[in-house]
């Protein structure tokens, strides 16, 4: 039954979505444009205030449902419904006070009283919050509030690249390369805290308008170092237990939980097999015949879909799907080699995020948030290590920078490697290698940070140098004019008319001081 226009202003109010003031200079505006009085009819008055920004449609929605309560959690107004998830719904929500967007997953209330449930939640804010990364969506905050629990995680305004192919076709071969090593790097960062994605899928690649690709979801990330009954909690609900069957690697399928970071490559290189054709290696059959498939037959090549896609990009995507886990990449850090070699050949400079360049912050004082300046300094940490790659026996050296196309072999990032055999590859994920570019990057960051004190060297500050100057000149000038007033046969100093002659030292003067000292 329809509400009134009165009822849903009561019902508005009581909601304490919007404060007096914005409402009434709306419901002001809306009086004149309807003929000096509001509309009867409840709806054409909640339309008009989403087009003033005043509620969102969601909102509308619930107050025309005459419901009033549950739009706030803690410090955050909820916008929106963004989606649901295997064991939670996600909502698009604003800080009251610093009027920032959120995405907030919150775990429904009947499974609060499930211990199991809300264990797993708690794992997978823990671990998330473990991740801190550009091409990975981060978590802020974990809270409850009235027996609702939430975490607040940084959101991306953009499709996911399931979407993308679904709307607009196959993406374009440099395109695909980009997504394909934003979601590498992003995967190897997870991968060196010991944390396994597991469902590593085109439709948990968000992707911004800018380009930048993050990895969503880590709700079925296992930690290497996860004991059997929490690491089973996925498996005790049966929730997606396997990830996602398109996407999931052999050995994944056969015992979830005894597999290492290959078989998010594996996932991987069947989101590039989407990116490129249009389609999963194998989209026809049932959920145990694509399974089986995974097992046990390479996908069709990618010439069948895309004739003109370059050979390095296939050879790329296949290593990446070998079913013996010593045939494909062994760490991520190998993708981004090769997917920066190839792209370097097309013109293109990928040994840094899509963010770039980087700037540091302002001084503070100006105008400008927290969240800000510590995106770009965790941006900078990023610049800095893509500036660093491995050779095949793990030593570390900078890129040259002058862009000189790679031979074939280095365009794959394993030298004298074969994607059928994949018996030779470049072992770079050694704590020493880590170590150095830790070393190179913060000696990086060391050298950037004089270099913007230097430039910001504030007015006054050049005017205390100066004057410290001019106070040692003048203070060397005093000591001279003592000198030759109560030492005036000093042998060191000569008074003749007009000036004042520093001679040099006698051999006696010289002996004295020696023997003094």
């Amino acid at each position: 039954m329809a509400i009134t226009t009165r009822k849903f202003l009561d019902i508005l109010r009581r909601s304490k979505l919007v404060n007096d003031a914005p409402l009434k200079k709306a419901l002001r505006l809306c009086i004149e444009e309807n003929g000096g009085a509001l509309p009867n009819d409840a709806e054409q008055l909640s339309d008009f205030l989403i087009a003033q920004n005043v509620i969102t449609t969601w909102q509308s929605k619930k107050l025309l449902d005459k419901k009033y309560k549950g739009f706030f959690l803690g410090k955050y107004k909820l916008l929106g419904h963004i989606g649901v998830g295997g064991m939670s719904s996600v909502y698009l929500a604003e800080h009251t006070l610093m009027k920032r967007l959120r995405a907030i997953k919150v775990l429904p209330r009947d499974r609060v009283d499930d211990s199991s449930y809300l264990e797993r939640f708690y794992r997978e804010a823990q671990a998330t919050a473990a991740l801190d990364h550009p091409n990975i969506v981060r978590a802020y905050d974990i809270d409850s509030a009235s027996e609702t629990h939430y975490l607040v995680m940084e959101y991306v305004a953009g499709k996911d690249l399931m979407t993308i192919v679904k709307d607009d076709g196959p993406t374009g071969f440099i395109e695909t390369a980009q997504y394909i090593l934003q979601a590498a790097r992003g995967l190897d960062h997870a991968h060196t805290v010991g944390m396994i994605h597991r469902d590593v899928k085109p439709a948990n690649l968000l992707v911004e308008e800018n380009g930048q690709l993050k990895i969503l979801d880590m709700g079925l990330a296992l930690m290497n170092d996860d004991d059997s009954e929490l690491a089973g909690l996925t498996d005790k609900h049966n929730e997606k237990v396997l990830g996602t069957a398109d996407y999931l690697a052999p050995e994944q399928a056969i015992n979830s939980h005894d597999i290492d970071l290959r078989a998010d490559i594996y996932g991987l290189g069947c989101t590039m097999y989407y990116a490129l054709t249009g389609h999963p290696p194998f989209p026809n059959g049932t959920l145990a015949q694509r399974i089986a498939l995974h097992q046990s037959k390479m996908p069709p090549a990618i010439g069948v879909d895309r004739p003109d896609c370059p050979a390095p990009l296939v050879a790329i995507c296949f290593k990446m799907l070998q079913k013996e886990v010593d045939s494909r990449y062994q760490n991520c850090l190998e993708i981004s080699i090769a997917l920066e070699a190839w792209l370097q050949t097309q013109g293109i400079d990928a040994t840094k995020n899509v963010a770039d360049p980087i700037h540091l912050p302002p001084r503070q004082g100006a105008n400008q948030s927290t969240d800000t300046i510590v995106e770009a300094m965790h941006a900078a940490v990023g610049v800095a290590n893509h500036a660093v790659v491995g050779s095949s026996t793990s030593s570390v050296q900078l890129i040259s920078g002058d862009g000189s196309a790679l031979g074939d072999s280095q365009l794959l990032g394993v030298p004298g490697s074969s994607v059928s055999t994949g018996n030779s590859h470049i072992e770079l994920g050694t704590e020493g290698a880590r170590q150095s570019l830790q070393s190179t990057t913060h000696g990086l960051l060391d050298g950037t940070t004089t270099s913007a004190v230097m430039k910001r060297m504030s007015f006054w500050g050049w005017i205390v140098i100066g004057l410290s100057i001019v106070c040692v000149i003048l203070g060397t000038l005093a000591m001279i004019v003592l000198a030759m007033r109560y030492f005036p046969n000093s042998p060191t100093t000569q008074q003749q008319p007009d000036r004042f002659v520093v001679s040099e030292p006698s051999a006696q003067s010289a002996k004295v001081y020696n023997e003094g000292s």
